[in-house]
């Protein structure tokens, strides 16, 4: 399995990420790059999805209803919450960028019977939350984690980490269906940076040494977690952004640190 996804152009359909091509069995990740008039459509089937405005401005239309102009933000390092829209199984979506415009779409297995329906996730009810302290603080949107009950299977959340930073760090893995110790979690990474001609660091690596990748990533790369420890890094005078997929057989994050580096997180609380 390849771990580094690199964008496949600089208009439309960029990434393209399916559980048959990561070789997993729930997360997908697709990202639009859309200019002032482009559609991006699609119907849902048997999953659902997350729609997130990274940038950039679009009329949406999901299920048949006209939702109207969505988006603010002109690039995510303006930190404000991003517009973003549920859309269940059995269902479509098209969105036509009216600005330059980035948009995400997060998907995960669907359960028909859950009673989730087609709603807003932002920007209303997200807000800008610090985690971490010192070299290892980062601040957090958190769009549809386990707390608000908006998903069958999907957990969404961005990340801004402020240059010289670490993030997703003390390492830390979920890739054990062991509830309540761990959760079994697919993750994706889709990392922006600031300046764009930037890099940022990602480890994914296990403990027994049988998976260790150290990668470096630019801006609009996708980083693949399947199992392991996946810490990262943005350099001195580069601020990070990632947004992250998560799905598995449970919608909760239940994770277990390092025992190498567990000692940190007992310190800092």
């Amino acid at each position: 399995m390849k771990l580094l996804v690199k964008p496949s152009g600089t208009r439309g359909k960029v990434h393209r990420i399916t559980p048959e091509s990561a070789e997993w069995g729930y997360v997908g990740f697709t990202l639009y790059s859309l200019a002032p008039g482009d559609t991006a459509a699609e119907a849902t089937g048997n999953r659902e999805a997350i729609l997130v405005l990274v940038e950039g401005r679009a009329e949406i239309v999901a299920g048949g209803t006209a939702l109207g102009e969505m988006g603010q933000r002109m690039t995510p390092f303006e930190r404000t919450p991003p517009h973003c829209l549920y859309v269940p199984g059995d269902s479509d979506w098209s969105a036509t960028a009216t600005t330059d415009c980035t948009l995400a779409v997060c998907t995960a297995p669907w359960d028909a019977d859950s009673g989730h329906a087609m709603r807003r996730l932002g920007p209303e009810g997200i807000e800008l939350t610090p985690r971490g302290k010192g070299q290892n603080q980062r601040f957090i949107h958190s769009i549809a984690m386990e707390d608000r009950d908006v998903a069958s299977s999907l957990l969404v959340c961005e990340a801004f980490t402020p240059p010289g930073n670490w993030s997703s760090y003390p390492s830390h893995r979920h890739d054990e269906n062991d509830f309540p110790r761990m959760t079994y979690l697919e993750e994706t990474y889709y990392h922006r940076l600031d300046p764009a001609q930037g890099f940022g660091m990602q480890r994914v690596y296990t403990e027994d040494g049988a998976l260790d990748e150290m990668m470096a990533v630019k801006d609009g790369d996708v980083v693949l977690v399947p199992r392991g420890h996946h810490p990262c890094a943005a350099p001195y005078g580069y601020e990070m952004y990632y947004l992250n997929v998560m799905a598995g057989p449970l919608r909760k994050w239940r994770f277990q640190p390092d025992p190498d580096h567990a000692w940190i997180m007992e310190r800092d609380g």
